[in-house]
């Protein structure tokens, strides 16, 4: 185990060699340098305005291809240059300037149509909007501002573009180990379920937070990896290896997923054992290999696997093979031990000699089980841990992979923003109600006469979200963020006078707000706030006043976007939700189909099973993130939400289960006996999800003779525990399949 500061030191060298670090130290370059050069020659005021060129094409700067990236760059900084000419002719006049805050707000907030990337451009268009609001110009000067703009996109893009061409894999490996941390941290929160006095809700709630991250990581790494043409068109060495690391990473995903169970039962039967601890134990152990190896990509290290790891499994199986040993000794009666039975209570019944605990057969069964798994997991992370031998790498052949099948495509047509002109979408709603809070901040900001009017519409931009439990999310953040911030900023003024000891304080919080701006938004508003009031100080502007209207038309602009979010065309997640469960019911029935058929002679196909198997990570994340969304907002909107909480945890336990037996069809499939007698309980199993697919959609062709669970005849054999393992989990699958159509009939979306 680690000290807690050996851990400290741990954490800070991960972040550090981070992704969200290394696009700090990008982006805090690439926008200081231009007005840090043009100081030097008495135009800072110029340098300014290509700062803002360099932060606008920093904003669309996202995680991903760098064709997407480049292209993405450009377009912004062609939109930006277009945005300033507009807003600097439109400040001539306040009803001008009002028609174009609502024109543009709308038009930029509905790029959310086309995906994350481009509604970040949507954002680098309204910072530029927000900014030149207010400031008058004659047309040679809207012209110049408009260059400037243009000048600084430009110098971002070659920096950004050039570091890429030096170190092309660099970000994918970075993002590859944030994946594996992730996932590292959803196996700890896994091993948990061991612990005696589990609170198994509040652990299954860390659970599905934390498998939207896995899920979040999985697939921004699946789009960076297969759609750069370096890494598998090319097939070069390097991109050979970080992909076989993610295929390989995606399978140990897999297998820690499927390692689910009852655990109430098995702490019931297992926990004076002492049993259940070391289960815990050893998976800690194995998730903290995971994180060896993503340290390792991070600073190009060899991972070693730990010693203890192989003697752990090992004690594993002997003390499964002793407490086998327990249940199959007879014990001898209290009347053979010459004692009255009435002196043993019922618990005490249940025992042997010396109180010896009498175990079921499933419950052993799940812990060989559970054993068996953790010893996939460690074989397949001594595999990774094989990539990084020379001797390996030079053996990895020419990558094969159906990368289309597995990537999405984000189409630019008209069409779809003509589809999404309706009340009816998500996307068009947020628009209006952007559009429309910005010209209501505009007016208060004007009827007061705001000192930094802009201050309030650039809070209204910045929270609003389609969603009004991310919207709330985002306006904590921000206000928290911003107090905190400004009382930070304002000790540094109060205490630090040395022009170049504050100049290092606003680099420091530079790089902290652009590091932290992807990975936590209060941290980053935190560094943020004295960063920009350090900045107005140098500029000759800052005062006491300032801090406190930075504070007050923070306020003013989030209870905007806070009451517009609640009143204004709101959407609600019960709206979108119904929809999120069947398609969940969906996945997971395509995912079982798949599997089941593997028992029934069906052969193996590699790129079918692992589209469907990316389906149903795909919709689990979205089922969970629909779920925590509607969990934050207001009570009386949260309709079904035991309900739904109870869906989720089913699913999650039915994607377990099948994940069971895929991996099991998967390893020993030349060895899979005769298992037809189960193929009457799989289609069974199946009809249940399609009449819970009907029951979601409130249908009146659900066929109520279908809703009952089927017995199978006892008729194990001993000799193959394949077959007593595999039925009992198609019965398992059953069992959670008929409480899916139970739970379904009581949710009202």
């Amino acid at each position: 185990m680690l000290s807690p500061l050996q851990k400290s030191t741990s954490e800070v060298k991960n972040f550090v060699l981070s992704p969200y670090f290394g696009d700090g130290l990008r982006i805090t370059f690439g926008v200081v340098f231009p007005s840090l050069v043009l100081a030097q020659f008495d135009l800072l005021k110029i340098g300014i305005n290509v700062s803002l060129g360099a932060l606008c094409a920093s904003i669309a700067d996202t995680p991903g291809p760098i064709t997407h990236r480049r292209n993405a760059m450009f377009i912004t900084i062609g939109l930006v240059s277009l945005v300033s000419i507009l807003t600097g002719l439109a400040t001539t006049s306040v009803y001008l300037t009002g028609l174009l805050i609502v024109g543009l707000s709308f038009l930029l907030s509905m790029a959310y149509v086309y995906g994350n990337r481009a509604s970040s451009m949507g954002v680098a268009g309204l910072l530029v909007m927000v900014l030149g609001i207010g400031d008058i110009r004659p047309l040679s000067e809207i012209l110049l501002y408009a260059l400037f703009i243009s000048l600084g996109g430009c110098w971002y893009s070659a920096l950004s573009l050039s570091l890429y061409r030096i170190m092309p894999y660099r970000l994918a490996k970075l993002n590859l180990a944030e994946c594996l941390d992730e996932l590292a941290d959803f196996m700890k929160i896994k091993a948990a379920f061991y612990q005696e006095g589990m609170d198994y809700d509040e652990n299954y709630k860390k659970l599905i937070e934390e498998q939207i991250k896995v899920n979040e990581q999985i697939d921004a790494v699946r789009e960076q990896l297969l759609k750069s043409r370096e890494i598998v068109r090319e097939n070069t060495q390097e991109g050979r290896f970080l992909l076989v690391i993610f295929v390989d990473m995606v399978d140990l995903y897999e297998q820690i997923m499927s390692t689910f169970y009852n655990y109430q039962n098995l702490h019931k039967q297992f926990d004076d054992t002492g049993i259940l601890v070391e289960f815990e134990s050893t998976l800690n152990l194995l998730a903290n290999q995971i994180s060896v190896i993503a340290t390792s990509l991070r600073d190009g290290s060899k991972p070693n696997i730990s010693a203890e790891l192989p003697r752990k499994i090992q004690d594993l199986k002997v003390g499964i093979e002793v407490l086998e040993k327990v249940h199959l000794t007879p014990s001898p009666s209290p009347v053979e031990r010459g004692v009255n039975s009435d002196e043993y209570s019922p618990s005490q019944r249940e025992r042997g000699l010396g109180g010896e605990v009498k175990f079921s057969s499933t419950g052993l069964q799940a812990l060989k089980n559970i054993e068996v798994n953790i010893e996939n997991i460690f074989l397949r992370i001594k595999k990774i841990k094989g990539y990084f031998k020379e001797k390996e790498l030079s053996r990895l052949g020419k990558n094969n992979i159906k990368t289309e099948s597995f990537i999405s495509h984000q189409e630019y047509e008209i069409e779809t923003f003509l589809e999404n002109l309706n009340l009816k979408s998500e996307n068009f709603r947020h628009a209006l109600r952007v559009s429309g809070l910005m010209l209501l901040g505009f007016i208060i900001a004007q009827s007061f006469h705001f000192l930094h009017s802009n201050w309030i519409l650039l809070t209204i931009m910045v929270v609003m979200k389609p969603a009004y439990s991310l919207t709330k999310e985002r306006n904590l953040d921000r206000l928290m963020g911003t107090v905190a911030g400004a009382f930070i900023g304002m000790v540094i003024i109060h205490y630090v006078s040395d022009a170049r000891w504050l100049f290092g304080i606003l680099l420091v919080c530079m790089l902290g707000t652009y590091s932290f701006q992807r990975k936590t938004y209060l941290v980053s508003v935190v560094f943020m706030t004295p960063f920009i009031l350090i900045l107005f100080d140098f500029l000759g502007m800052g005062s006491r006043a300032l801090f406190i209207e930075r504070v007050y038309d923070t306020l003013i602009g989030g209870g905007i976007a806070f009451i517009g979010s609640y009143v204004l065309l709101p959407h609600w997640e019960r709206e979108k939700l119904k929809m999120t469960l069947i398609e969940m019911l969906e996945a997971n029935l395509a995912y079982f189909h798949q599997v089941s058929q593997l028992y029934f002679g069906q052969k193996y196909d590699r790129v079918p099973y692992k589209i469907i198997r990316k389906e149903v990570m795909v919709r689990s994340a979205n089922l969970a993130s629909g779920f925590q969304r509607m969990y934050s907002e207001p009570k009386h909107k949260q309709l079904s939400i035991n309900e739904v909480h109870k869906f989720s945890v089913l699913n999650h336990l039915l994607t377990s289960y099948i994940a069971t037996l895929a991996l099991y069809a998967r390893e020993h499939f030349e060895e899979i006996p005769n298992f037809e007698e189960l193929r009457n309980i799989a289609q069974h199993t199946e009809n249940m999800l399609k009449e819970a697919h009907k029951i979601m959609e409130n249908s009146d062709l659900v066929v109520k003779e279908n809703l009952q669970i089927l017995k199978l005849k006892p008729n194990p054999d001993p000799e193959e525990e394949s077959k007593i393992v595999i039925p009992e989990q198609f019965m398992n699958i059953q069992k959670v399949a008929y409480d899916i159509c139970k739970i379904s009939e009581r949710i009202q979306l």
